[in-house]
């Protein structure tokens, strides 16, 4: 059997991967967490094979999840499900030793042919995904959610940003936090970065 770990912050996405996983007879999910930051004390309590991980978590984003997990349980092969395939993300994805790079509305199967290779070791990439990463693509961000963003690439303040677009100091740090979150960052500044490396600031 491959011990799987699902990590999906979503409960009925999350209850529908494990139903659809518990028809193939080599797969068996051995934990479920709902949070980034329990990924890898769930990991150490069943020590599963593959950790299947939704790129946006609360708590911990997936990325860094994995990263975490890879260099504590090296042995323990990663599937990143997304949204979006951009350069940024993929290859933040390969530097932290991501085996398995898959669209979330992949069809059931080939998702659980990806568990099975990338349990063997192999390396499993989406070819809707690579092919998303080779081009540019449509930032998965508001026009407001930019806004901020760029404003805050430019070095603006929380305050400055408030002041400049009109909006409470509350909403802009929402808007910060949504943006990491969407784009899978590990914090304010990556997701800086990923929005720089893909054009759309």
């Amino acid at each position: 059997m491959i011990r799987t770990l699902l990590a999906e912050d979503m409960h009925l996405v999350r209850g529908a991967l494990v139903a659809l996983l518990a028809y193939e007879e080599d797969i068996e999910v051995v934990a479920e967490v709902e949070r980034g930051d329990r990924i890898l004390a769930a990991a150490n309590a069943c020590r599963p094979d593959v950790a299947v991980i939704d790129i946006a978590l609360p708590g911990k984003d997936g990325l860094s999840a994995a990263g975490e997990l890879h260099e504590k349980m090296p042995d323990c092969g990663v599937l990143i499900l997304t949204g979006v395939g951009t350069p940024g993300l993929l290859k933040r994805a390969l530097d932290v030793h991501v085996r398995g790079f898959m669209a979330k509305d992949a069809p059931p199967g080939r998702l659980a042919d990806g568990i099975r290779r990338v349990a063997e070791g192999e390396r499993v990439i989406d070819s809707e995904l690579a092919i998303a990463a080779m081009r540019p693509t449509e930032a998965p961000l508001t026009q407001r959610e930019l806004d901020v963003i760029g404003a805050a690439a430019g070095g603006a303040s929380i305050g400055e940003i408030a002041a400049a677009l009109y909006l409470a100091e509350g909403t802009v740090r929402n808007y910060l936090c949504r943006t990491t979150a969407k784009l899978g960052a590990r914090s304010r500044i990556d997701a800086i970065r990923i929005a720089r490396e893909s054009g759309w600031i």
